[in-house]
Protein backbone atom coordinates (compact mmCIF):
# COMPACT_ATOMS: atom_id res chain seq x y z
CA UNK A 1 0.00 0.00 0.00
CA UNK A 2 3.00 2.31 0.92
CA UNK A 3 4.00 2.48 -2.73
CA UNK A 4 0.85 3.45 -4.53
CA UNK A 5 0.76 6.34 -1.69
CA UNK A 6 3.76 7.07 -2.73
CA UNK A 7 2.96 7.47 -6.40
CA UNK A 8 0.00 8.98 -5.79
CA UNK A 9 2.34 11.75 -3.20
CA UNK A 10 4.43 11.96 -6.27
CA UNK A 11 1.62 12.58 -9.31
CA UNK A 12 0.23 15.18 -6.03
CA UNK A 13 3.51 17.30 -6.01
CA UNK A 14 3.88 17.07 -9.98
CA UNK A 15 -0.27 18.70 -10.00
CA UNK A 16 1.10 21.48 -7.62
CA UNK A 17 4.20 22.01 -10.24
CA UNK A 18 2.15 22.47 -13.03
CA UNK A 19 -0.07 24.39 -11.82
CA UNK A 20 2.05 26.90 -10.78
CA UNK A 21 4.16 26.53 -13.38
CA UNK A 22 0.80 27.40 -15.63
CA UNK A 23 -0.16 30.22 -13.47
CA UNK A 24 3.33 32.04 -13.46
CA UNK A 25 4.20 31.13 -17.07
CA UNK A 26 0.94 33.17 -18.69
CA UNK A 27 1.29 36.20 -16.12
CA UNK A 28 5.23 36.41 -16.50
CA UNK A 29 4.59 36.14 -20.05
CA UNK A 30 1.26 38.40 -19.82
CA UNK A 31 -0.89 35.92 -21.75
CA UNK A 32 -4.62 35.53 -21.24
CA UNK A 33 -6.14 33.23 -23.11
CA UNK A 34 -7.16 29.39 -23.08
CA UNK A 35 -3.88 26.84 -23.47
CA UNK A 36 -2.98 23.18 -22.68
CA UNK A 37 -1.19 24.13 -19.64
CA UNK A 38 -4.31 24.95 -17.91
CA UNK A 39 -5.24 20.87 -18.16
CA UNK A 40 -2.26 19.63 -16.78
CA UNK A 41 -2.54 20.37 -13.12
CA UNK A 42 -6.09 18.62 -13.39
CA UNK A 43 -4.70 15.69 -15.32
CA UNK A 44 -2.27 14.92 -12.75
CA UNK A 45 -4.39 15.53 -10.09
CA UNK A 46 -7.35 13.28 -11.29
CA UNK A 47 -5.65 10.39 -13.38
CA UNK A 48 -2.36 10.44 -10.97
CA UNK A 49 -2.85 11.10 -7.78
CA UNK A 50 -6.72 9.95 -7.36
CA UNK A 51 -6.08 6.80 -8.87
CA UNK A 52 -3.33 5.85 -7.14
CA UNK A 53 -5.44 6.87 -3.50
CA UNK A 54 -8.29 4.18 -4.93
CA UNK A 55 -5.46 1.66 -5.77
CA UNK A 56 -4.28 1.79 -2.11
CA UNK A 57 -7.59 1.45 -1.17
CA UNK A 58 -7.60 -1.50 -2.86
CA UNK A 59 -4.61 -2.74 -1.81
CA UNK A 60 -5.50 -2.72 1.81
CA UNK A 61 -7.83 -5.76 1.08
CA UNK A 62 -5.99 -7.44 -1.48
CA UNK A 63 -2.20 -8.11 -3.10
CA UNK A 64 -2.89 -6.46 -6.51
CA UNK A 65 0.41 -7.43 -7.52
CA UNK A 66 -0.27 -10.91 -7.72
CA UNK A 67 -1.97 -10.07 -10.47
CA UNK A 68 -0.33 -9.87 -14.23
CA UNK A 69 -1.99 -7.11 -15.72
CA UNK A 70 -2.01 -5.00 -12.67
CA UNK A 71 1.66 -5.34 -13.04
CA UNK A 72 1.57 -4.34 -16.41
CA UNK A 73 -1.15 -1.50 -15.93
CA UNK A 74 1.56 0.01 -13.39
CA UNK A 75 3.82 -0.01 -16.28
CA UNK A 76 1.81 1.08 -19.06
CA UNK A 77 -0.09 4.06 -16.95
CA UNK A 78 3.60 5.11 -15.51
CA UNK A 79 5.05 5.72 -18.76
CA UNK A 80 1.53 7.25 -20.29
CA UNK A 81 0.16 9.66 -17.95
CA UNK A 82 3.90 11.49 -17.61
CA UNK A 83 4.41 11.28 -21.08
CA UNK A 84 1.16 12.83 -21.95
CA UNK A 85 1.24 15.43 -19.19
CA UNK A 86 4.88 16.62 -20.67
CA UNK A 87 3.71 16.85 -24.36
CA UNK A 88 0.42 18.64 -22.78
CA UNK A 89 3.38 21.38 -21.18
CA UNK A 90 5.58 20.87 -24.44
CA UNK A 91 2.00 21.79 -26.20
CA UNK A 92 1.19 24.84 -23.41
CA UNK A 93 4.62 26.15 -24.08
CA UNK A 94 4.35 27.04 -27.53
CA UNK A 95 1.08 28.21 -26.95
CA UNK A 96 2.16 30.79 -25.11
CA UNK A 97 4.71 31.91 -26.40
CA UNK A 98 3.17 31.65 -30.06
CA UNK A 99 6.06 30.03 -31.42
CA UNK A 100 4.78 29.36 -34.99
CA UNK A 101 5.68 25.08 -35.43
CA UNK A 102 6.13 23.41 -38.96
CA UNK A 103 3.71 20.67 -39.56
CA UNK A 104 5.86 18.39 -38.51
CA UNK A 105 6.89 19.60 -35.27
CA UNK A 106 2.57 20.37 -34.59
CA UNK A 107 2.39 16.52 -35.63
CA UNK A 108 5.07 15.25 -33.78
CA UNK A 109 3.74 16.84 -30.40
CA UNK A 110 0.29 15.93 -31.46
CA UNK A 111 1.44 12.24 -32.35
CA UNK A 112 3.58 11.83 -28.68
CA UNK A 113 1.07 13.12 -27.00
CA UNK A 114 -1.45 10.74 -28.58
CA UNK A 115 0.95 7.77 -28.01
CA UNK A 116 0.39 8.82 -24.10
CA UNK A 117 -3.13 8.91 -24.42
CA UNK A 118 -3.79 5.08 -25.75
CA UNK A 119 -0.87 4.48 -23.34
CA UNK A 120 -2.72 5.81 -20.19
CA UNK A 121 -6.13 4.81 -21.91
CA UNK A 122 -4.58 0.85 -22.13
CA UNK A 123 -3.59 1.30 -18.38
CA UNK A 124 -7.17 2.38 -17.43
CA UNK A 125 -8.72 -1.03 -18.67
CA UNK A 126 -5.96 -3.20 -17.06
CA UNK A 127 -6.75 -1.44 -14.16
CA UNK A 128 -10.20 -2.19 -14.03
CA UNK A 129 -9.43 -5.61 -15.30
CA UNK A 130 -7.26 -6.71 -12.82
CA UNK A 131 -9.88 -4.89 -10.23
CA UNK A 132 -12.64 -7.34 -11.53
CA UNK A 133 -9.84 -10.38 -11.22
CA UNK A 134 -9.28 -9.25 -7.48
CA UNK A 135 -13.07 -9.15 -7.33
CA UNK A 136 -13.88 -12.50 -8.42
CA UNK A 137 -10.64 -13.94 -6.25
CA UNK A 138 -11.91 -12.50 -3.14
CA UNK A 139 -15.68 -14.42 -3.64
Amino acid sequence: MKKYLNFSLIYAIAAMVTGVFYREFTKWNGYTGVTTLGKVHVHLFLLGMMVYLMIALFATHQEPQKHKTFRIFLWVYNIGLPLTAVMMVVRGVTQVLDISLSSAANASISGIAGIGHILTGTGIILLLVSLRKMAESNR
